[in-house]
């Protein structure tokens, strides 16, 4: 997990995954964070890398149920399992429809 500074985010087109529903729970610690709070549904996020931290365009989203045995690890794994598809669905959109490199 690295913060990409201007020359790199000036240069290319950079997406990124998170383990929870964006704009909810960015940073480092979104699955714990999604718990503490109490929800029922959580997800991951594919979004457009900027400035800042978890807060570029959304691409996509995929939700999540919380279960009441969950721990964050247990949930941690089952968001990882959704996040690994949700990437490679919208690499491959990405690839099929390019007009994003003109944005």
């Amino acid at each position: 997990m690295k913060v990409l500074g201007p020359v790199v985010l000036g240069a290319h087109r950079v997406v990124n995954t998170h383990p929870a529903l964006l704009p909810s729970f960015p940073g480092a610690h979104g699955v714990r964070d999604a718990m503490a709070h109490g929800v029922k549904v959580t997800g991951c996020t594919c979004h457009w890398v900027d400035a800042g931290v978890d807060t570029g365009p959304i691409i996509a989203q995929r939700a999540v149920p919380v279960g009441d045995d969950d721990t964050v690890d247990s949930l941690h794994e089952r968001i990882k399992v959704v996040e690994r598809e949700l990437l490679v669905d919208v690499v491959r959109r990405l690839a099929a429809d390019r007009s994003w490199r003109d944005s």
